[in-house]
């Protein structure tokens, strides 16, 4: 659907007024009306923009959510050009993960969706795809001024990281526990960087010890 500026910005209201909502009582409990009277939209307008009713509109929060993932991590997350950078990075995402608590809102909306339908697929890939991509530049980045090793494969290496933030994050979200997540970042940061990474996270006044 091709939509005017008016048109975009008032879907862009109902998405972000469906996220608030969700946030507040819960994804489970979610009513179309209490969306619309968050948002002063009627039921016509609401359907206009999301004519798969529900559905539609929590894929569209979850796609919302997404993107504030990417968002939240930056600029550290584009700016990996440093070890002092890396560990920047690796304590925004923890503290981004601590602030929100066992509430991820992007979990919260692709878990009342069949996570097997394409819609909720692509939105997972689309994610995965661009946060794995920013930590390969990175890692490039790392490997041509010589502080990676040469030859490592940076996409296979971002993979891996990846892979094991999210393990992390599954983790927090079903314990509680922020420690395997913060031990996920640790030492997949000290393998790409060995000892230089590992005296960067220590910093002058520890490495002097």
């Amino acid at each position: 659907m091709q939509l005017t500026q008016k048109g975009a910005a008032t879907k862009r209201r109902i998405v972000e007024g469906a996220a608030r909502e969700i946030h507040s009582q819960g994804v489970f409990t979610l009513r179309l009306e209490d969306v619309m009277a968050r948002t002063s939209t009627s039921k016509s307008q609401l359907f206009h923009y999301f004519p798969g009713g529900k559905d539609e509109l929590l894929l569209e929060v979850a796609r919302y959510e997404a993107a504030r993932v990417i968002d939240d991590q930056q600029p550290e997350l584009g700016s990996l050009t440093s070890w002092t950078a890396w560990w920047d990075w690796r304590d925004k995402v923890v503290a981004r993960y601590r602030a929100q608590g066992g509430d991820c809102p992007l979990h919260v909306a692709l878990s009342q969706l069949r996570t097997t339908t394409e819609g909720a697929r692509t939105v997972a890939s689309e994610l995965m795809s661009q946060w794995q991509s920013q930590l390969a530049a990175g890692i490039r980045h790392m490997r041509d001024i010589g502080e990676i090793r040469p030859g490592l494969d940076a996409e296979r290496a971002a993979a891996a990281l990846l892979a094991g933030v999210q393990g992390g994050v599954l983790i927090f979200l079903t314990t509680g526990g922020m420690e395997y997540l913060e031990a996920a970042l640790d030492e997949g940061i000290a393998r790409l960087g060995g000892e230089a990474a590992v005296s960067a996270r220590r910093g002058p006044v520890e490495r002097d010890r």
